[in-house]
């Protein structure tokens, strides 16, 4: 066994070497320059293997006793950082490695949603129900993981479903509203309409709560707003029903992150189960509307033209949209559980363009040029709002 030890800190390491032991079996070798260790009274809890030459990176003091342990940190020779700040880095890598696998996931997941929603409105045009089914199919697979302990039980009290109860209604809204908007235009046309979220929020939390925000965040609305009408007013297919549900669904969704700042403080409950409950609260709010809206006859009529010309690959249709979009929201708010609202934002400016892009090519959505103008203009505003709030 062999040391490198600076001058400055020899004859610290020296006091303290009755407190640690480096052991390598079956013998101890010595470098020249070494201070000698005295290897008697060695506690057993402080044996480590070392082959290699050790530096010392620091000596700290543990406790107030009598003979205070005295703890010695130090770095191979040929490494180039202290051991704990090494497992550090590799830590942060492994975090970015993870937030990048979410945020993939997420975006794909999210687009096949979107692929499949679209496909069975264009056949069954009911979205009051198929946003039913979406949140009863995420529900579902929540209560049997939870049944079979695949996931952990959340811990809630009455306080914090009271709390839940306001998300939960603006989450039921903006839902509907969003799915309505997908049923009357191309899902590419919803998708700039709801890059116009930030705007929104600003404005709410202007004129609601009374936040004041930086010039730099009051200007990146322009882009925003003027990005969105220019893509309004050269819409092909441009629907009244379509573009007033992205709106809804633009003021439901952002009292929902209003709600939830508010509600949420202090509650521990992951990302994962807060939308669990949300969606289950979401269902029984949203269910009686549902059936008063459309009601039970006119989904089993439409299900049977449905069925007659699309044949049984409709189920899987509606099997498909229904557990994407429970299974990509939930990734949302588990990414959300591991990374800053900002960068949340960010990711969810590119879910946009990844959405809008792929929509456009399966469904072969007819775009002028300066249709995909204002589309660039509004997700372009939406980035730099994000990096004005930073």
């Amino acid at each position: 066994m062999s040391f490198t030890i600076k001058q400055s800190a020899l004859a610290t390491c020296i006091d303290v070497s009755n407190s640690l032991v480096y052991k390598r079996s079956p013998s101890i070798r010595r470098h020249p320059f070494s201070p000698v260790l005295n290897l008697q009274n060695i506690p057993k809890r402080t044996n480590f293997l070392v082959s290699k030459p050790l530096h010392i990176s620091s000596v700290e003091c543990i406790g107030k006793e009598k003979k205070p342990i005295i703890q010695c940190n130090a770095y191979e020779a040929d490494k180039s950082e202290p051991i704990e700040a090494a497992e550090q880095v590799k830590s942060e890598a492994a975090k970015r490695v993870k937030i990048g696998i979410y945020f993939a996931t997420w975006w794909g997941l999210n687009v096949v949603f979107n692929i499949y929603n679209k496909k069975v409105l264009n056949a069954y045009p009911y979205p009051w129900l198929t946003s039913t089914l979406s949140l009863a199919c995420g529900s579902l697979m929540m209560l049997i993981s939870w049944a079979t302990r695949i996931a952990e039980t959340p811990k809630t009290d009455f306080e914090f479903w009271k709390t839940l109860f306001p998300v939960a209604v603006a989450h039921t809204i903006g839902h509907v509203a969003a799915t309505v908007s997908m049923s009357k235009v191309a899902v590419s046309f919803t998708h700039i309409i709801k890059s116009g979220e930030p705007a929104f929020s600003v404005l709410v939390s202007r004129f609601l709560l009374g936040e004041n925000f930086p010039l730099s965040v009051y200007l990146s609305l322009i882009p925003i707003i003027g990005g969105c009408a220019l893509s309004a007013l050269t819409e092909l297919n441009f629907n009244m029903t379509g573009f007033m549900g992205a709106m809804i669904s633009n003021l439901a969704f952002v009292l929902r992150n209003i709600f939830s700042k508010k509600g949420m403080k202090g509650k521990s409950v992951s990302g994962m189960n807060y939308y669990a409950c949300l969606s289950l609260l979401s269902l029984v709010i949203l269910t009686p509307f549902a059936i008063a809206v459309e009601g039970p006859q006119m989904w089993a009529a439409g299900w049977e033209t449905a069925l007659s010309q699309i044949g049984p690959q409709f189920i899987w249709w509606v099997a498909a949209q229904s557990i994407f979009y429970h299974l990509y929201n939930q990734v949302s708010y588990m990414s959300l559980d591991e990374i800053s609202p900002l960068t949340f934002s960010v990711g969810n400016t590119m879910k946009r363009i990844s959405v809008i892009v792929s929509s456009i090519i399966i469904f072969h959505t007819p775009v002028q040029p300066i249709n995909a103008l204002g589309a660039a203009i509004a997700i372009l505003g939406t980035f730099l709002y994000s990096q004005a709030k930073a």
